[in-house]
């Protein structure tokens, strides 16, 4: 090689070595040994360790915290395969656990980081080395959680009454329909419970709509108390309620009616200077192989229900089909 020749290859490394010591991602070299032989400037400046102090140490002896079993097995499987590897922050949200600097982003807890292992050829063409190139993407990662926070909270508000925080007519009536269906399929009872506000007009009336709201809130408390997890509890509409009670017959419902009962009877709603009490009249009825629909379902329980108010209110009556 000529003299010029020589003098055009230094200056063409010094090129590349100056281009990975500016790019604004991180870069480490690593022999078979796992020793560190590069460790640029964006590594510098986001672990506070100069490549000065890691050059020829063992990466893990360096750095004891990461998880060596899982990154040599990343590492073997690039210098064995000679095929580039990918860690997502979606899989681990870091390589080195570094703060992160991004303005939009400040708060985040750490810098999250996207990782790409790259085989890397001597003049022989063996594979002697490997890059780590480490990438921020922390923007990225915390807008996509944004965005699934406000997915979540968009769901939930599409399935939830805003005044009791219970499930909303819509959803509610979804659930009851699943529920039927699965019945036709697996002979497994459920029942369902509507429940409505003896005279709470009187209560609107009296007190005022505030008041009023008060009382559905604290009935909406109560009903999710008395049931558990798996029973679908809504707002039906108004001062009415349903309560769909998941693998539970007609005479296992009762015991939750009277668990309803003696809180409801206990329960003192206050508003203000305001102490009200009410009393619930409501309708049970049995899942039944004789319901055509859903919709038969809740208006035997309807009906059931408007018995226990034609008949005095205060009281659960059960119907069958």
């Amino acid at each position: 090689m000529s003299t010029q020749e020589t003098d055009q290859s230094i200056e063409d490394l010094h090129l590349q070595l100056g281009l990975l010591q500016t790019l604004d991602v991180g870069l480490i070299i690593l022999d078979k040994s796992y020793r560190i032989t590069q460790w640029n400037t964006f590594m510098e400046n986001h672990s506070g360790v100069l490549h000065a102090e890691l050059y020829n140490k063992v990466l893990f002896g360096a750095f004891p915290e990461l998880s060596s079993s899982w990154l040599k097995h990343k590492i073997d499987s690039v210098f064995l395969l000679n095929n580039r590897s990918f860690i997502t922050w979606e899989q681990k949200p870091y390589l080195l656990k570094f703060k992160s600097y991004r303005p939009l982003t400040s708060d985040a807890p750490y810098m999250y980081q996207n990782i790409t292992l790259i085989p890397l050829s001597s003049p022989s063409g063996k594979i002697e080395h490997i890059g780590i190139l480490v990438y921020d993407v922390t923007d990225a990662a915390m807008g996509r959680q944004a965005l699934e926070v406000a997915n979540t909270r968009l769901k939930q508000l599409s399935q939830t009454d805003l005044l009791t925080g219970l499930y909303n007519r819509g959803f509610w009536e979804n659930c009851l329909q699943e529920e039927f269906q699965r019945f036709t399929r697996v002979d497994l009872t459920s029942s369902l419970l509507m429940i409505d506000i003896d005279h709470f007009k009187k209560v609107n009336d009296t007190y005022g709509h505030p008041a009023g709201d008060e009382v559905l809130r604290q009935l909406a408390k109560t009903l999710k108390d008395v049931t558990r997890l798996t029973d679908r509890v809504g707002r039906y509409g108004g001062e009415e309620f349903a309560i769909l009670l998941l693998g539970t017959n007609a005479t296992k419902a009762t015991h939750v009616v009277k668990r309803l009962q003696e809180r409801i009877n206990s329960l003192t709603v206050t508003h203000y200077e305001h102490n009200i009490n009410f009393t619930l009249s409501m309708g049970l009825t049995e899942i039944s192989s004789k319901f055509e629909n859903h919709e038969q379902w809740i208006h035997m329980a309807d009906q059931a229900l408007y018995k226990s108010k034609l008949n005095g209110r205060n009281q659960v009556t059960t119907l069958k089909a």
